[in-house]
């Protein structure tokens, strides 16, 4: 078994290799320390990060000039155990990218131009507030929408309350985790949450779909993971594609894409038909053992090798070596899990066969997490909205809990039906552009808004399409809400200012508290500064500002000795029937099968293959795709081609090709060949948010294709609206057509 040292080299795409590594350019070059300075005492400031949703807290050193000089890791975070990612280590490139927006923006020409003037934040907030009122006296306050990703949502979203609508969303739920926590929440009446409450470091099995680990960098999980690798735990990666994890694993399985479903339901028939399920633990705490025995009466490995292309033996091994292992196992359920349309279904399948090998709430297999509750600053109640993004889908996704932000797209282009037509959109720190799919329905969605502004630190895709840009400052530059993820034990953390903001560059916290004195509604937000408002906060919960300033992050102990489930404990679980549901009783009552049921998905035509698409562990989707440290690392993406198609095309290493989809649409940009082994032949694989199409990104400014241009046909997960995105299929072209616009 592969050592953690050689599962994921994180120094080497560290720090170090950011700092010395060849070519980098005069921005990257501000962070090579003079080697006096290291023997100073450096200043240094607590952090989390904000390159990825994981928040990691760190230290910030700065030198003895005031310059930003590294980050790394806070030993008492449960997040990063004192352990960046190179993602992390390469945040300071935000802070030094000169292509940052700089100042606030107000669109001079029809959306999509990128033609803008130059604003102060005076003109900005008018502007905004402006058309606020006014889309609130014609349409109701409920038509502005909020779009975000990234810690300043939390004061838009206030702004947004506080005005009257409570229409909310993140993108990570619809385009990612939704059907996993509406499929858990079936099953065993609560979440996977985030970070994922699973116990990598005491598994003895842990089984990857889809889910690449050591890619995308979830750095916690990548720790434990490694840690179990030296411990001797089982991994099973199923995966079209020989993955950084699939080369780590015991059983590697090469799944046909779109037949995952056949693949669990045969899992659950070996468990069950050899009995190598846990039975005490089902007979105590499931419900619809029965009627799931018999739904997979003849789903036995032989029948989903015809559909999935594995072989029996191996289909049979790997659910004994889960069996084997049970109850420290884990069923990873993933984190961008929107792929098919069946999506909730097929992670319900996961949750099922957790819940035979009697993992959920038992060491090495799903933990019970806890957080410390942070109070709001006292403030009004806020007004109840007339209306929310639900009612423009009347008897449709009533199993979700929170707002789908492709619903509120969809519900931005005008129809008859639709009572409400959205008529504002505020866009925080999330490129909807490479975000959704359909771009151009993104785009005709946006036609129709009579106000778009859009909150970001780069002049991204998204900025080009805005009535207004607002440039926020970087996480280095500022105060944000307290960090209180919930993990093994109760936790919080604080962002504060390395630095004064660089530019005419604002955090949030501060464009939210001025915009509502714009509109009248500064009692919500009666706090002097946010300095006034954390410290209030801290108090309430046994801290301070001075303290969380000193020791950046403060661990609790837990209120209840109950991580694990007690041996023989009598639990009740919050679904229909007090029951980890095998058989789910809010499922049937909503009208879907209440036990997953396995449909076969189209294939591609004739000289196609499936578009896959994931992550790399030095990059964030687009966010990075222009940052100077880390395109030091990987500036632009491939795609993967296996060697007997490139043969068939005649297709050479590192030769250049365009994309083009089923519906002939073609990338932007060309892309280069990467001829590899590592990826089935009717498959085709490149990283996500390359293909940048915005001139002002120096960088990343048509490097690679993007996969998100691609993706035009979207099925609608019908439980609870994600989009499943890997529909999709790809031919190459050697020429650009008429219809592409990169250059």
């Amino acid at each position: 078994m592969t050592s953690r040292r050689q599962f994921i080299k994180i120094s080497s795409a560290g720090l170090g290799s950011l700092l010395v590594g060849g070519g980098l350019r005069a921005a990257s070059q501000i962070l090579v320390p003079d080697p006096d300075q290291l023997s100073i005492d450096l200043i240094r400031t607590p952090t989390y990060c904000e390159v990825c949703f994981w928040k990691c807290a760190g230290w910030v050193y700065k030198n003895k000039d005031g310059k930003i000089w590294k980050i790394i890791g806070n030993e008492e975070d449960q997040h990063s155990n004192g352990r960046f990612c190179p993602r992390g280590t390469g945040g300071i490139g935000m802070y030094y990218d000169e292509d940052r927006l700089k100042t606030p923006l107000i669109r001079t020409e029809e959306r999509g131009k990128q033609s803008f003037r130059e604003a102060s934040w005076e003109e900005a907030f008018e502007y905004i507030a402006g058309k606020m009122e006014t889309i609130a006296k014609v349409h109701g306050p409920e038509c502005i929408a909020l779009l975000t990703h990234g810690s300043g949502g939390k004061y838009f979203g206030q702004l947004l309350k506080a005005f009257g609508s409570n229409n909310i969303a993140a993108p990570s739920y619809s385009q990612c985790r939704g059907p996993r926590e509406v499929a858990f929440f079936s099953t065993f009446g609560e979440g996977v949450m985030s970070p994922e409450r699973t116990d990598i470091r005491d598994t003895k099995c842990l089984v990857l779909i889809g889910s690449h680990l050591g890619e995308n960098m979830h750095n916690g999980q990548v720790q434990e993971m490694s840690d179990a690798i030296d411990k001797g735990t089982s991994i099973i990666t199923v995966d079209p594609r020989f993955s950084v994890a699939a080369g780590k694993s015991k059983y590697w399985l090469p799944i046909k894409p779109a037949t995952d479903m056949a693949l669990l339901l045969a899992w659950i028939h070996v468990l069950i038909y050899e009995e190598k399920y846990d039975k005490d633990y089902v007979e105590k705490y499931t419900f619809g053992f029965e009627q799931l025995k018999e739904h997979v009466r003849d789903m036995t490995p032989e029948w989903a090798y015809g559909i999935t292309t594995l072989e029996p033996g191996l289909i049979r091994k790997s659910a004994i070596e889960m069996a084997n292992a049970a109850p420290a196992v884990i069923i990873h359920p993933g984190r961008h899990v929107t792929w098919y349309g069946d999506d909730t279904q097929r992670e319900r399948a996961i949750a099922i066969l957790n819940a035979l090998l009697g993992s959920w709430g038992r060491r090495g297999g799903f933990y019970n997490p806890e957080s410390i509750a942070v109070p709001d600053w006292p403030h009004p109640e806020y007004p109840k909205p007339n209306r929310t993004w639900k009612d423009a889908f009347p008897g449709q996704y009533d199993l979700v809990s929170s707002s789908l932000a492709s619903g509120i797209c969809d519900a931005t282009i005008p129809t008859i039906s639709k009572a409400c037509n959205f008529k504002g959109w505020i866009v925080n720190g999330t490129n909807l552009i490479h975000t959704f799919p359909d771009q151009q329905k993104t785009i005709e969605a946006i036609q129709n808004l009579e106000l778009m502004v859009v909150v970001d630190t780069m002049p991204m895709d998204i900025t080009g399409w805005a009535d207004v840009v607002l440039p926020e400052c970087t996480y280095l530059e500022r105060y944000d809400s307290i960090r209180n993820s919930p993990h093994r034990k109760p936790a919080i953390a604080l962002r504060m200012p390395a630095t004064e903001p660089m530019y005419n560059t604002k955090p949030a916290w501060w464009m939210a508290k001025e915009l509502a004195n714009k509109l009248g509604l500064e009692k919500y937000f009666s706090w002097n500064n946010i300095e006034e408002m954390l410290d209030w906060q801290l108090k309430q919960v046994g801290s301070s500002l001075e303290e969380m300033q000193r020791i950046g992050v403060k661990t609790f102990d837990r209120s209840w000795d109950d991580l694990y489930m007690a041996e023989d404990e009598e639990a009740e679980f919050l679904t229909n029937t007090g029951k980890i549901e095998l058989y789910s009783t809010e499922l049937a009552e909503a009208g879907f099968d209440p036990i997953p049921v396995y449909t076969a998905h189209e294939e591609p035509p004739q000289g196609y293959y499936r578009l896959i698409y994931g992550r790399a562990p030095m990059h964030t989707f687009s966010r990075t795709s222009n940052n100077p440290n880390l395109t030091d690392l990987m500036d632009e993406n491939k795609v993967w081609v296996n060697p007997r198609i490139a043969k068939l095309w005649g297709l050479e290493q590192d030769q250049q090709v365009y994309l083009e989809n089923q519906d002939g649409i073609q990338s932007k940009f060309p892309v280069k060949v990467r001829i590899t082994e590592r990826i089935r032949w009717d498959s085709v694989y490149i990283v996500h948010g390359f293909g940048n199409d915005n001139k002002k990104l120096t960088r990343a400014h048509g490097k690679g294709a993007s996969d998100a241009d691609l993706i035009t046909r979207v099925h609608i997960d019908p439980i609870m609206g994600g989009t499943g995105m890997r529909g999709n299929f790809v031919t190459f072209q050697f020429e650009p057509s008429e219809t592409t616009t990169g250059s």
